[in-house]
């Protein structure tokens, strides 16, 4: 392991207090808390450099499907290195992940570029990967960029960092994976992560202004994202809806085409993945997958194009109305792969412990439990959330269903399932079911789950 180079080389306040996310060391300013055991939402902020604990399931899922890409070849050929873009890496922990967590028979394929405009930021992200390079060599020549002109990026144990607005460094060169994590609304950024894109690529959106995109405050809503929300048990769900439809009309005025690979709502954040393709006829058709959710009388909700007066009070949108993922990419991401890939195992543990990492059991449990997190629930719903379904809140069927209470979850997945349907639990911190039995059909399941009064 190399210290930064020079006394000028290392960052105010470093090396401040080690932590181990997933399976990479990452340095905690000194003022920062160590994360607790159960993040559900954003840490206190210390300033420029800090390190969100609440999104590391999150980064979990990156490194998931960043290695299914490269396994799979559904983004570029076996045989062909793939170009990564993290805009805004602040501290560079979700590029440390990918180059320490994805498997090392794939880690020459990969071209990692890590940005960020903020000086002190970078300056923990480089000594960071400098005091804890990865195992794997992977040392790369330059290549073209996308005018045809000599690449000057310069990879330092397989990352390169940069230091530009992240508008000018995604249009700068051609990425078939931009990553896109700011604080707050993405919206500034679309329009440059998208044209930075090659004709196929994979885009990645975090959003945190989450009371935008609930409806929770209807004035940044209509004002960013020029939508009207309602809040009920499915505004989580359209957010993440809402957010989709953004991204997706603003790729088709660029002509290109996006399919939902991964969207959730997780805590504080919504975060999608997306699969861009350049096609004008197929972006054309794009308002075919853009409508409103109504809520109803004789089901929960519906889905329409466009409402009608007298249905707009009780109605949310526009927003995405297509599929939310891709069954088959996201039905591999398990809890078993997660643990394979990004949970160290004791030699690891021990071997960061000797250089100074102060980890008990506890943390080791820890570990683990916000690693299975980042995936629960995921492969056994990706069916169902890949093509038409019904999503329902379990703290919602007694009212809807007129009995006293409901049904225990795992109970009442396993009597739809048994009566010819699909059913299985949603991740959300709710509780909720996604099905493709009508509502009839699980209203009398709920029913008949309610204990016999003779």
């Amino acid at each position: 392991m190399a210290e930064p180079s020079t006394k000028e080389d290392t960052p105010p306040g470093w090396p401040g207090q080690l932590w181990l996310e997933g399976r990479t060391l990452v340095h905690l300013q000194e003022e920062q808390e160590r994360p607790s055991h159960m993040p559900r939402g954003p840490a206190k902020r210390t300033g420029v450099g800090f390190l969100n604990p609440a999104m590391a399931p999150a980064r979990t899922r990156s490194v998931l499907l960043l290695a299914d890409a490269l396994e799979h070849g559904w983004l570029v050929k076996q045989d062909r290195s793939l170009r990564a873009l993290d805009a805004l890496c602040a501290t560079g922990v979700r590029i440390r992940r990918w180059r320490n967590e994805i498997p090392s028979d794939l880690q020459h394929r990969l071209r990692i570029t890590g940005n960020d405009l903020d000086e002190f930021a970078l300056s923990w992200a480089k000594a960071s990967h400098a005091l804890h390079p990865p195992q794997t060599d992977v040392d790369h020549k330059p290549e073209d960029d996308r005018h045809g002109q000599p690449s000057t990026a310069v990879f330092d144990n397989g990352l390169h960092f940069q230091r530009l607005d992240a508008r000018m460094a995604m249009v700068d060169a051609a990425y078939q994976w931009v990553d896109l994590d700011p604080f707050g609304s993405p919206i500034q950024f679309l329009d440059a992560a998208l044209q930075s894109l090659s004709r196929t690529g994979v885009l990645e959106v975090t959003a945190t202004d989450t009371a935008a995109l609930t409806g929770s405050s209807p004035s940044s809503q209509a004002r960013r994202y020029q939508a009207k929300g309602l809040v009920d048990e499915y505004a989580h769900d359209d957010a993440v809806r809402l957010l989709l439809g953004t991204v997706a009309t603003t790729a088709a005025r660029l002509d290109k085409v996006v399919t939902p690979l991964l969207a959730l709502f997780d805590g504080h954040h919504v975060r999608i993945s997306l699969l861009v393709k350049t096609s004008k006829s197929e972006a054309t058709n794009i308002r075919n997958s853009i409508g409103w959710r109504v809520r109803c009388d004789d089901v929960p909700y519906k889905f329409v194009q466009h409402p009608a007066p007298e249905q707009l009070i009780r109605a949310s949108g526009p927003m995405w109305t297509g599929p939310m993922w891709h069954s088959e990419i996201a039905g591999r991401m398990t809890v078993e792969r997660a643990l394979k890939l990004c949970h160290p195992d004791l030699e690891e543990i021990e071997h960061h412990r000797a250089n100074g990492l102060v980890w008990n059991e506890e943390d080791i449990e820890h570990s683990a439990r916000e690693v299975k997190r980042g995936v629960r629930y995921i492969s056994e719903a990706a069916d169902l959330m890949g093509r038409e379904h019904l999503l329902l809140s379990l703290d919602a069927l007694p009212r809807l269903a007129g009995v006293g209470g409901a049904p225990k979850m795992e109970k009442l997945l396993e009597a739809l399932n048994e009566s010819g349907h699909a059913a299985a639990r949603y991740p959300d911190l709710e509780p909720m079911l996604v099905t493709d039995a009508p509502f009839d059909a699980v209203i009398q399941a709920v029913q008949n789950a309610q204990p016999s009064t003779e």
